[in-house]
């Protein structure tokens, strides 16, 4: 059952039908792009109905990037043609995008944290007057009349820096808003978001589209595709598959169209016994991010931690390996009292972590396959003289490459090219290779499309199949209940339920995580 974000399907199908009338603001016909001998669109078919919401969606390295650079100019394309509003372009140069009234808001949003919230909306309206002196009046003016389009409080006065992601959101969709804007392209818009800021802004979108704003939103996540689409459309290795009206859709059948083939996701029945306690937790404590966090986790056993954005989830996760230590509470592994003050204390406890963001904590973008997934192991690669022995590098790194299921063309191209999910299995291979006994991985699907995801949970299953206790933190609930044995819910710092997940739904996991202290006291009573 897919859970609905603040809208119910009967308005949904509402706002389906809307846009059957409507002129297309875009159409694209037989796009066509190459990156040497990659073929990254062949022939594309696309089109956005004026005041439609419309999603795209594929897997990583489906085209759906290029595809967004090309409307938006940044790249042009190597053959097809691009028609606005009925006019016909053989390429749109960045000025031609911006000029039709076209923004892009991508998952770093391009603000400057270091100026206020106000100087953020105003700046591109300021720069392209090419005023020399400063007016602060009209600086206020602009982000007020721009927050006030999307009915949102925000402190204009207030450096961007300080604010939180979703809020960070809103303020690069405002400055979206200085100008005339007809199509707002949304990439991966809800990556980061809680359920609550979802909420919030489903809302500014429909808010939008009400306004005859053309949406484009791309997503990952399948349930709010099918929570806010007129129209779906899903690429596949550079192909257009189809474009079809959300009533026509559903979660499987969208999963089948982007894969190539039929994936289900099973819950996670694991050992019924796990092999006694691996690791113990008691009152673990760091000021202003949680205190007195208390749980075991056993040998082949997975764990899940959940939470709202904020909830201590991370933190306590960068503590258990020394990058953010404790400031206090006892941690016991295999039964012998370990202290954790850095990341090196960690890995010789056997404390293995994959980071929430791969791209700046868990890779060397700039780094060969074969360079990421031995850091860890390099000393036992090397030979009696302490000289490397590439052959057992080679033989290394191809053993996870195989093991892994990890798509490259060779071993020594630079990871940055690889899709999402063969990124997050690089990661992985570089745990997988130390042999830890205990794996945090923060988040280890972010990012990546279900036929991915389901290789991963794959590989998490088997590592705790051959012993290794593993920690999934993750704010996606289906991904929690349906891949570990026991979930801790986290809130204000603190742990405030622990679940057994063959007793709970995914429903009654969500309001636990949301709901205030006093209603979780109650339905917690209720579950018990």
């Amino acid at each position: 059952m897919v859970p609905h974000f603040g809208v119910e399907p009967q308005q949904i199908q509402i706002r389906t039908g809307c846009c059957d009338s409507m002129s297309k603001f875009l159409q694209m016909v037989n796009i066509q792009k190459n990156y040497g001998g990659v073929k990254a669109l062949k022939g594309v078919d696309f089109s956005i109905d004026q005041a439609e919401i419309h999603c795209l969606i594929g897997e990583n390295g489906s085209g759906k990037s290029t595809l967004i650079k090309i409307i938006s100019g940044d790249v042009q394309p190597d053959g097809g043609e691009i028609q606005i509003e009925g006019r016909h372009y053989p390429r749109l140069r960045q000025i031609d995008s911006l000029n039709l009234g076209i923004r892009v808001i991508y998952q770093d949003f391009a603000l400057f944290p270091n100026l206020t919230v106000a100087e953020n909306i105003a700046y591109s309206q300021l720069v392209e007057k090419g005023d020399r002196l400063v007016n602060w009046q009209e600086i206020h003016e602009i982000a007020k009349a721009a927050t006030e389009k999307i009915q949102i409080n925000l402190d204009l006065h207030e450096l961007v820096g300080n604010l939180s992601v979703a809020n960070q959101q809103m303020v690069a969709i405002c400055r979206a808003l200085t100008k005339d804007v007809r199509l707002l392209i949304l990439d991966e818009p809800t990556s980061a978001l809680s359920k609550v800021e979802i909420d919030q802004q489903f809302k500014v979108v429909f808010d939008l589209q009400s306004k005859g704003i053309s949406i484009m939103f791309v997503s990952h996540k399948l349930n709010e595709v099918l929570q806010i689409a007129h129209k779906v459309s899903i690429l596949r290795d550079g192909e257009m598959i189809a474009t079809l009206p959300r009533e026509e859709v559903d979660n499987d059948k969208l999963i089948q169209l982007m894969s190539g083939r039929k994936i289900t996701y099973t819950r996670y029945k694991g050992p019924e016994t796990t092999n006694g306690k691996l690791l113990e937790v008691k009152g673990l404590t760091k000021k202003n991010n949680f205190a007195d966090v208390s749980f075991s986790l056993g040998r082949g056993e997975i764990l899940g931690i959940t939470g709202l954005l904020g909830s201590g989830r991370t933190e306590l996760a960068l503590a258990l390996y020394g990058i953010a230590p404790a400031d206090r509470g006892s941690v016991v592994i295999d039964g012998k009292p370990v202290t954790i003050h850095s990341v090196q204390d960690a890995v010789r406890a056997g404390i293995g972590y994959v980071p929430e963001d791969r791209l700046t904590q868990g890779l060397v973008m700039k780094k060969s396959v074969r360079e990421n997934v031995v850091p860890i192991v390099i000393d036992q690669l090397r030979n009696k003289l302490g000289l490397l022995d590439n052959g057992e590098w080679r033989q290394t790194v191809d053993h996870w490459i195989d093991e892994l299921g990890i798509k490259v063309a060779h071993r020594d191209v630079e990871v940055r090219t690889l899709s999402g999910g063969n990124q997050q299995k690089v990661v992985l291979s570089k745990w997988l290779a130390s042999k830890p006994k205990i794996l945090i991985l923060d988040n280890p699907t972010a990012g990546v499309d279900v036929a991915a995801k389901s290789s991963i949970y794959e590989v998490v299953r088997n590592m705790a199949e051959q012993g290794v206790g593993v920690i999934l933190i993750s704010d996606e609930i289906p991904e929690v209940v349906n891949n570990c044995n026991r979930i801790l819910i986290m809130r204000n710092g603190r742990l405030v339920e622990h679940l057994e997940t063959q007793d709970v739904t995914e429903e009654e996991v969500q309001n636990l995580v949301e709901m205030t202290g006093t209603q979780q006291q109650q339905i917690s009573g209720e579950l018990r």
